[in-house]
């Protein structure tokens, strides 16, 4: 199967072109659930070009089936403080694209759309979509809208004049799909789009992403690109490997402490035998830790988890908290 620019890279280059909006809007409307249409990229952080600039953001400007008007922000970013960081993001795009003087009912509706190449809190679903309700702390109604404000509006419900934020959980996701949104999230991870995708906007992903197509030098800049992600990315999985392996250490050499402490209390006898059991625990340990790492070294050479777990007897959730 044909490997395709990875999209993280796209995103900056490619996809901020016009011609190639169409790649783009077909992520934001199998998303969304709507047809949405680019009218404009609008100024953002992503503008600067070096590589490394933490602030990876896309401002996109976009209409849907109705003629609304909607604000889009795309950011790929690794960093522990993440949900703050999307909060920061919104709350600013909120007072940038409002003119000093304009009442608040200008105010345009933000999607706030976060594709994580990394592991964010703890869930088990690949897709999350977050929105702002308010109910009651007592009777636990939901605080609606006036008919006035439903009109003036043109919406249903109080969350549709608020941020909604959808978080796209990639890594690891490498099943068969079975609808279009798995279709593109398998491809944000696997830079692979299959011949039998028809997802909205990966029929032409297929002919305008083709790493071939590239010039040497933008081959040359893609592929510095692929390895500064593949390098960080090892560096945190060694980083937790060996954060676990030092963990279990110190809890083996305090477990060894504690077993002579008792031995010289309740006497030589008992003292050797709690020798013997600990020595055990440690040999048992040791052969986990051992696990572990080969897990690691396997997950760092890019083998499936459940051919990871076949050769080491490791759960596959196990290797996935590598």
């Amino acid at each position: 199967m044909a490997k395709y620019i990875r999209f993280d890279w796209a995103i900056k280059s490619l996809l901020r072109n016009k011609a190639n909006a169409v790649v783009l809007e077909g992520l934001l409307t199998t998303l969304l659930g709507e047809k949405m249409t680019i009218q404009k990229f609008l100024e953002s952080e992503s503008n600067q070009e070096d590589q490394f600039d933490k602030h990876n953001r896309v401002d996109i400007l976009v209409e849907d089936s109705h003629g609304k008007l909607f604000i889009i922000e795309i950011q790929n970013n690794n960093e522990y403080a993440y949900f703050q960081r999307i909060l920061f993001g919104t709350s600013k795009l909120v007072t940038e694209y409002v003119n000093r003087g304009e009442g608040y009912d200008n105010i345009r509706k933000i999607y706030s759309i976060n594709i994580l190449y990394f592991d964010l809190g703890h869930g088990k679903d690949y897709v999350y979509h977050g929105k702002t309700e308010f109910r009651g702390i007592h009777s636990g109604d939901l605080l609606e809208l006036s008919p006035f404000q439903r009109q003036k509006f043109n919406v249903s419900e109080v969350s549709a004049l608020y941020p909604e934020y959808y978080i796209l959980k990639v890594d690891g996701f490498v099943r068969q799909p079975e609808n279009w949104l798995e279709e593109w999230v398998r491809y944000l991870n696997t830079d692979e789009i299959p011949d039998n995708a028809t997802a909205p906007g990966l029929v032409e992903a297929r002919e305008m992403l083709r790493i071939s197509q590239m010039s040497k030098n933008e081959q040359r800049a893609y592929w510095r690109h692929v390895d500064n992600v593949n390098l960080l990315k090892s560096n945190v999985y060694t980083e937790r490997g060996e954060g676990r392996l030092e963990g279990r250490a110190e809890g083996l050499e305090e477990g060894r402490a504690e077993g002579r402490a008792e031995g010289r209390v309740e006497g030589r006898v008992e003292g050797i035998e709690i020798g013997r059991t600990m020595e055990r625990q440690e040999s048992e340990r040791k052969i986990v830790a051992e696990k572990y790492q080969i897990a690691l070294n396997f997950k760092r050479l890019g083998l499936p988890t459940d051919t990871i777990a076949q050769a080491t007897g490791l759960t596959q959730e196990q290797i996935e908290e590598l």
